[in-house]
């Protein structure tokens, strides 16, 4: 899956809001959790790096790459907002 797939999809079960999805219970509970998750996801990427398993490093970053992305879609920031960001940096140097 791509991550501009995972955004459609991200975006779909917005628009849904079934309470089973795991998006929307994330929504409904503010974006104070969210973030939190994003914290616990990133520090939870850190420690599998700092064991070295890198089956467990993919599996914490598609997580992180998972709560970035539903956190960027509620700040209305896209993937093509990031790109940019990312290619003007590389332009600069």
């Amino acid at each position: 899956m791509t991550l501009k797939q995972l955004v459609k999809i991200i975006d779909s079960r917005k628009k849904q809001k079934s309470p089973e999805s795991y998006v929307c219970q994330l929504i409904s509970k503010g974006t104070d959790r969210l973030v939190q998750k994003i914290g616990e996801e990133a520090i939870e990427v850190v420690i599998a790096g700092k064991n070295g398993n890198r089956r467990e490093i993919i599996s914490e970053s598609a997580d992180l790459l998972f709560h970035l992305l539903l956190f960027w879609s509620l700040q209305k920031i896209s993937l093509n907002d990031i790109e940019k960001e990312l290619q003007e940096r590389n332009i600069g140097r």
